[in-house]
């Protein structure tokens, strides 16, 4: 007569936890027994973290098979959309409101002794050239209104803070930052500045154009299943680094512009909301012909690592 043979199995896990699954209410509990040894204290808690929360959600929305396997496919696209010039993953996480959330995590935590933080996004590139003060950061033949721009940077006590290197980067009036559009020359509307012994910079650009992110990709499929639009308002990007101060990453955003209470990526706090006020009689420029804007704004830099994050693209 033949029957099942009785294996006993030990236990693979030192806490003598079973890692045989006996139904799917032990899976959890097992996934995360067999995790716990990581030396890493942090890399426990994250992925510990991670997997209650998404063992719970498949729970909770008893995803199905053809669901999960939807889900990884998109993932895996959101890989192969991503290179040197592009970053599909920021962009995912940004229109989740994911990265808006780690950033106000992260920083701001004093109230107005600090400008707000805002998205680095997808576009920033380390090597922009450096500028003078009161230089241009157009570098092509780029359409648009002039703009002057003038800016501050002091420490909560309000003393200037000199030598602070400013990476300034924006899109163009037509929606494109110049590494997507071969029209553009190279480090087109990008430029690097110190501030004087005032904390100050200046620099000519033209007034920023709200856009649509991009989505040829994943992100733009999920965007046209939630029914939402793609634009971003118009907005100047700022990264203020100095030895000995928290490095401070922020966007100021065109007070008149059509997108600043439904921007895609949850990016517009109050008070990055800028006054870009239409200039009046001759512009600071011989060449301006046309309509013209000036921006004076603030920052505040604390005490804190200067570091420098990881470029999204090269």
């Amino acid at each position: 007569m033949c029957g099942r043979k009785s294996v006993n199995v030990k236990p693979a896990s030192p806490s003598g936890v079973s890692h045989i699954i006996e139904d799917e209410s032990a899976v959890t509990a097992v996934v995360l027994d067999a995790m716990k040894r990581a030396p890493n204290a942090r890399l426990r808690e994250i992925v510990a973290s991670f997997v209650r929360h998404m063992h719970a959600f498949a729970r909770e929305t008893r995803l199905t098979e053809e669901e999960f396997e939807l889900g990884v496919g998109f993932l895996n696209r959101i890989g192969q959309a991503t290179n040197d010039s592009h970053n599909e993953g920021i962009l995912f996480s940004d229109v989740l409101g994911f990265s808006t959330l780690v950033c106000l995590l992260n920083n701001g935590q004093n109230g107005a002794t600090e400008t707000a933080a805002a998205l680095l996004g997808p576009f920033w590139r380390m090597h922009s050239p450096e500028t003078p003060n009161g230089g241009s950061i157009i570098r092509s033949e780029t359409p648009g209104d002039a703009l002057f721009a003038e800016c501050h940077i002091r420490d909560p006590e309000g003393k200037p803070l000199a030598d602070v290197e400013v990476d300034v980067w924006q899109a163009s009036p037509v929606g494109l930052y110049e590494n997507q559009d071969p029209a553009q020359a190279n480090m087109n509307l990008r430029g690097k500045f110190r501030t004087d012994a005032e904390g100050r910079i200046s620099f000519r650009s033209v007034k920023p154009a709200g856009y649509p992110v991009p989505t040829d990709g994943p992100v733009g499929d999920l965007l046209r299943a939630q029914l939402r639009h793609p634009y971003r308002p118009a907005h100047l990007h700022f990264l203020c680094y100095k030895p000995g101060f928290k490095t401070l990453i922020t966007q100021i955003f065109v007070d008149d512009d059509q997108h600043l209470e439904s921007d895609v990526v949850f990016g517009v706090t109050r008070h990055l909301i800028g006054d870009f006020r239409k200039g009046q009689g001759v512009a600071p420029a011989a060449d301006v012909a046309g309509p013209w804007f000036r921006l004076t704004y603030e920052f505040v830099m604390e005490k804190g690592e200067a570091k420098l994050p990881v470029p999204p693209i090269r």
